[in-house]
């Protein structure tokens, strides 16, 4: 009679894991099945559970050395890697993602989603630490894949997507702000340099930002180039400048630059024009406002001057 060999026995989410003192490995997936809740009809695959090696051979189950962790997996379910998380501090399970079989091999290659749709399926609350590109990604997600990866109706699936949508455009809002911020005090800062040393008014220097390279073919910014590609709203994420850049090239030459079609390329510069006309109405309603703020300042010092200057006529009368 073959000696009992102890081992481990755990769910695909590794939630669940057992030991067991079993002499075979149909024994192994009796009790396993037993132990972890599963049909006893039901056909399930026995692999190792650091590497998810498919142990079908009595021989080489054997062979393994005591204490071995094996996996327990229904027809649909798949092994996948134990993921470190949390900077490395702990070691977290994360559930397979039930797939069609003839999609589980290119998955990961083809769906590089899958694994932050896994970290909102295991904490929504994962999307504040997600990156722009991480919430890009999952917003152009195929829905129905999506929902499938999440265990979520298709409706569900639709109205997440619709959110982080909507973070990405408050992230895009408050970038736009700044920027315009940013505009603001660099002309007020040029005006009162005027101001203050008007015999040496001249054109300003132009800012390059450090580390940025400039392509000498189309004379844009690499970062420029990468944003006008991209695949929501390029314009609202370009600055200023660069959209006046943008708008000034043109249809043809524009068409060169990024290497498009005309219909494609005339639809983008439609929307730098439509963002840049914003923009330029935007600055001058705050540029607006600070000219009624110092012509009103300037009106009461006059008015002060003058109520000065009567006080003192009437003083020398006296």
């Amino acid at each position: 009679m073959t000696d009992k060999r102890p081992c481990k026995v755990c769910n695909f989410t590794r939630q669940k894991s057992y030991g067991l003192v079993v002499p075979s490995l149909d024994e192994l997936k009796a009790k396993g099945c037993e132990f972890l809740g599963f049909s006893p009809s039901a056909p399930v695959t026995v692999v190792l559970e650091d590497d998810g090696t498919i142990v079908e051979d009595q021989a080489y189950f054997l062979c393994l050395p005591l204490n071995t962790k094996f996996m327990l997996l229904h027809e649909e379910e798949t092994w996948s890697p134990l993921r470190r998380m949390d900077g490395g501090t702990a070691w977290m399970a994360r559930d397979s993602v039930l797939l069609e079989t003839d999609a589980v091999d290119a998955s990961t290659a083809e769906a590089p989603w899958l694994d932050l749709a896994q970290q909102l399926k295991q904490d929504l609350a994962s999307i504040i630490l997600m990156s722009e590109a991480d919430l890009q990604m999952l917003v152009d997600a195929p829905r129905p894949e999506l929902a499938f990866a999440l265990g979520f109706q298709e409706k569900k699936a639709e109205d997440l997507q619709e959110t982080l949508q909507r973070v990405l455009d408050r992230r895009e809002e408050e970038r736009q702000s700044k920027e315009l911020l940013q505009l603001y005090l660099k002309a007020a800062d040029k005006e009162d340099r005027q101001l203050e040393e008007p015999s040496q008014g001249g054109a300003g220097d132009v800012d390059v930002p450090d580390g940025m390279e400039v392509d000498s073919a189309s004379g844009f910014m690499s970062r420029t180039l990468m944003v006008l590609k991209g695949k929501t709203s390029p314009e609202t994420r370009l600055s200023t400048e660069d959209l006046q850049m943008v708008v000034s090239r043109g249809v043809e030459a524009m068409e060169q630059v990024l290497g498009w079609d005309r219909t494609k390329t005339s639809a983008l510069l439609q929307a730098c024009k439509a963002e840049l006309t914003k923009r330029l109405e935007q600055i001058q309603a705050v540029q607006s406002i600070r000219s009624n703020t110092l012509m009103d300042s300037s009106q009461q010092s006059s008015e002060k001057s003058a109520e000065q200057g009567i006080k003192t006529a009437a003083q020398g009368s006296n």
